[in-house]
């Protein structure tokens, strides 16, 4: 069982929670007057973006998009300055455990650690960016950088609270980024009920896309010559004001994932309502198909998924008034999330195995599902899971005794020890899926 000091958390959380949804209900909005949405609450405690290497680690924020107020947080790894990996050879997925530890520790001695060439040419990036009184932080220079996978990261919250800014986001980002050596892209969505469905869902896949456009744009300014327009685009003033222009308008390179970013090696995580919005990502990439290159999503996380549905699962009985997030006030959050003419509990973006949600399974990416013992929705993402598998799909379900629902992501509970093991299970798995070497052990 959750300890008593998990237990009295969980009664403040539900009551202070309740008390915002039936505020949201009863707070008259204007739905039309307000797309541009919001991404996050006054009362959220956020962690201002550091685009320096604090912790192993640089952040920064990007609006994407002018329309509405979606945004995104990039985390990029220290260990991205460190000399790129070579490529995987022939047969090297039929190595053992020994030999991958064993070239991991004589072939990249630096790993998580850049070179002295590397850091210089990062302080140097740096320096020109501090002179100029406009950035301090690190800007790439054009060389031969490491590349990372990229991960596409969507926080909780039950749809109207949240954001990808928040402190605990924060720091859960910070750990998966380490442990992955992957660069997260964290997606402030808008919340409801100022923006209801499917806003949140929508946000999600343009994100995607726009790493996809961020990728083509990155190769045109390669095929253009010297590359300033893309790692160096933001050195000088006159390079700041150039642009590459396409069909969509003009357009800037994102200089962190131009120079670092591979967007062949990209998985979706998502927690609580996020797994639900990874998962409709993922079936839209599905669909989506060549159209997306150069981004492929090789996997996909779900921690804990939001999911529910008409016809109760066994968990959805015994666990309803389990804690801090129980059934009464998910189906609160629901209700502000849906709009009054679509609601229902078996709305696709609700339950995942309602008839024709499409794509067919069998085409869904790698699927991690990690629930907890005390989470009244864990039956149906283990359903779902089962699902999965039997069209030969890899999707093992990660289940984590005594713990409750957003139990590696809560403020609270972030450092404890189940959240830190269940952060490394997730990097052990995805790394199946991202590793450049081909022989990463998984489960």
């Amino acid at each position: 069982m959750p300890s008593i000091a998990v237990k009295l958390y969980s009664l403040f959380f539900k009551f202070l929670l309740k008390h915002r949804l039936q505020n949201r209900i009863q707070t008259h909005v204007d739905e039309s007057s307000n797309q541009y949405g919001v991404t996050t609450r006054p009362e959220e405690s956020v962690s201002a973006a550091n685009p320096s290497f604090t912790d192993g680690i640089a952040t920064k924020d990007i609006h994407i998009d002018p329309s509405t107020a979606l945004s995104v947080r990039i985390f990029l790894p220290e260990s991205s300055l460190s000399p790129p990996e070579p490529k995987s050879k022939p047969g090297s997925s039929q190595q053992g455990e020994s030999d991958s530890l064993n070239h991991r520790r004589n072939s990249y001695p630096n790993i998580g650690a850049p070179t002295n060439d590397s850091r210089r040419s990062s302080l140097e990036g740096s320096k020109l960016r501090s002179d100029n009184n406009v950035y301090r932080g690190y800007s790439p220079l054009p060389q031969n950088c490491r590349r990372l996978p990229i991960m596409l990261q969507f926080h909780g919250g039950g749809w109207v609270s949240g954001s990808n800014d928040s402190v605990a986001n924060d720091i859960f980002c910070r750990r998966i980024a380490k442990l992955c050596d992957v660069i997260i892209v964290a997606v402030g969505y808008r919340l409801a009920p100022e923006n209801k469905y499917p806003a949140a869902f929508e946000d999600g896949l343009k994100v995607l896309y726009w790493l996809a456009k961020q990728a083509n744009l990155a190769e045109c300014s390669k095929s253009m010559g010297s590359g300033a327009l893309g790692v160096g685009a933001e050195f000088t003033k006159t390079q700041v004001q150039r642009h590459l222009v396409d069909a969509f308008g003009a357009s800037m390179v994102e200089p962190w994932l131009a120079a670092h970013g591979d967007p062949s090696r990209c998985v979706l995580l998502g927690v609580s309502c996020g797994a639900n919005i990874a998962d409709y990502v993922a079936r839209k990439a599905v669909e989506a198909g060549r159209l997306l290159d150069p981004v492929k999503v090789v996997a996909q996380v779900l921690m804990y998924p939001f999911f529910i549905g008409n016809v109760p699962t066994r968990s959805e009985i015994n666990l309803a008034n389990s804690y801090f997030y129980d059934k009464p006030m998910c189906l609160l959050a629901w209700k502000l999330f849906l709009p009054e003419e679509e609601f229902s509990l078996d709305h696709p973006a609700a339950n995942p195995l309602v008839p024709d949600r499409g794509p067919p399974l069998k085409f869904m990416p790698p699927t991690l599902t990690v629930v907890a013992e005390h989470d009244w929705m864990r039956d149906r993402a283990i359903a779902y899971s089962e699902a999965l598998r039997k069209v030969n799909v890899d999707a093992p379900v990660l289940e984590y005794k005594d713990a409750v629902h957003e139990f590696a992501t809560l403020d609270m509970l972030l450092n404890t020890p189940q959240a830190q093991a269940c952060a490394e299970d997730i990097a052990i798995w995805v790394k199946k899926y991202i590793s450049l070497r081909g022989h990463e052990f998984s489960y």
